[in-house]
């Protein structure tokens, strides 16, 4: 499939990304490849994922996937870890790795002509296949990455507002789904990793089946799918077939927990429910809603009520993560100590009005023009192109999808938004994760 080139001129208006200039196909092994030319810049963006994150990690073993990724990227068979970076060094490139709950995503940058092979410089699909399928796993680098993954756990039992997000999970969801446990893991689950468990999550979990690979740039469609062939046809491996997720049943109780941390000066506060997943009908009403009460502007009906009118907080915002699963719906709130329950009182308030009352038109209005009207500012880049094609090969939202995003936007009603919202915010069952200075009493 030839796709036609679309160079940008000044006064010319990029169109969005759809099926008639973007090529999709699927290799013999399962890889999914969608390329954008985009010739208005010489660089060119390569985004993608494989199906393999805290989801497969074996019982007890949290943080086992995230480990694995970050010395994947630090040397192969064949590339020692200054080999690997001096060669991404000679070329002005760049290149990631990292896992979610679900996936593993990497990421390079460069210019395109050093996308695929040449006799002269190395590749950055090259460098990435090699990464991805020949970690070399080199005890030295496990021990590095070991020491900075324990460094990251002890700086985060310090900060409030990593504790609050990290208690407001365990409290919302159960013990057996994966969304429950902290995806960098904890000291005692990190420790007794060894290469032989990190070898074997790599042998076992990385595979092509399910994987997706993005470029977006200065190269021609055909061009840059053949030489993603090239490069990863040969990949023959599957992954064993993933169990389906729990269901995560709905808050039936008040659930609370407090951390009391020493030497801080500020209470974070995170309250909220598992929400609805990215494929849930309820999910774009929710979306749209949720920027209306704590996003748009300074962070919508929240900061307008409990810090701008207040000055109850130092930030206050709400966040719907939607997902392959049921990811949550929840307020997210920095406080001085001495306002926080004035300013939970505040959060429910201004959540009890939302489901009570529909949003106002004029607010309907504005939150419409908001989403719609950024879409062409995101993609404006061709790392926001790329995002953009992941999350829709992810979700299966189809290729026409940003084509069609004003008009599901503009579709929304008030009246779908407070029924979406009534059914997923449940004022007498949440889950409240505070984390506060230790205040300490005068003995005596």
């Amino acid at each position: 499939m030839s796709v036609p080139n679309q160079p940008r001129t000044p006064g010319h208006k990029q169109a969005l990304p759809g099926p008639d200039d973007t090529l999709r196909t699927v290799l013999a092994n399962g890889i999914t490849v969608l390329v954008r030319e985009n010739f208005a810049s010489p660089a060119v963006v390569v985004q993608g994922y494989v199906e393999a994150g805290a989801q497969d990690e074996p019982t007890g073993m949290h943080g086992l996937a995230g480990f694995t990724a970050d010395v994947m990227q630090r040397g192969t068979a064949g590339r020692s870890f200054g080999d690997l970076y001096e060669e991404v060094e000679s070329i002005g490139a760049g290149f990631g790795l990292g896992t979610g709950t679900h996936i593993a995503s990497f990421g390079a940058k460069g210019l395109a002509e050093d996308l695929a092979n040449s006799a002269s410089s190395p590749a950055l699909l090259d460098i990435l296949s090699d990464v991805l399928r020949h970690p070399g796993f080199v005890d030295r680098q496990i021990e590095k990455a070991r020491t900075e993954i324990l460094t990251d756990l002890q700086e985060r039992e310090q900060e409030t507002r990593r504790i609050a997000q990290m208690k407001f999970y365990e409290l919302a969801y159960p013990e057996a789904h994966p969304y429950h446990w902290s995806q960098l893991g904890y000291p005692e689950t990190i420790e007794p990793i060894t290469r032989e468990d990190l070898v074997a999550f790599h042998e076992t979990y990385f595979a092509p089946q399910g994987m997706v690979l993005v470029v977006v740039g200065g190269i021609k469609a055909d061009d840059a799918a053949k030489a993603v062939a090239e490069t990863f046809g040969d990949w023959d491996k599957r992954r064993p077939e993933r169990a389906s997720l729990i269901e995560v049943p709905r808050l039936d109780r008040r659930l609370e927990q407090r951390v009391n941390l020493e030497d801080k000066s500020q209470t974070s506060v995170v309250l909220g429910w598992p929400g609805p997943a990215r494929s849930h009908p309820d999910f774009v009403p929710c979306l749209v809603g949720n920027n209306i009460l704590g996003l748009f502007g300074m962070y919508g009906r929240l900061g307008l009520s409990i810090r701008e009118q207040n000055g109850l907080a130092y930030y206050v915002y709400s966040r719907l993560s939607g997902g392959s699963g049921p990811g949550p719906w929840r307020v997210l709130g920095g406080f001085d100590p001495t306002h926080v329950d004035r300013g939970i009182q505040l959060i429910m308030d201004e959540l009890r009005r939302f489901i009570e009352t529909p949003v106002t038109e004029e607010e309907l209005a504005d939150t419409r023009s908001y989403l719609a009207g950024s879409l062409p500012l995101y993609l404006e880049t061709n790392e926001g192109v790329a995002r953009s094609l992941l999350n829709i090969e992810r979700n299966k939202l189809g290729l026409d999808y940003l084509q069609r995003y004003a008009t599901i936007i503009r579709s929304v009603s008030a009246e779908q938004i407070q029924s979406a919202s009534q059914r997923w915010i449940d004022l007498d069952h949440y889950a409240l994760a505070i984390a506060e200075p230790l205040i300490e009493t005068e003995a005596g």
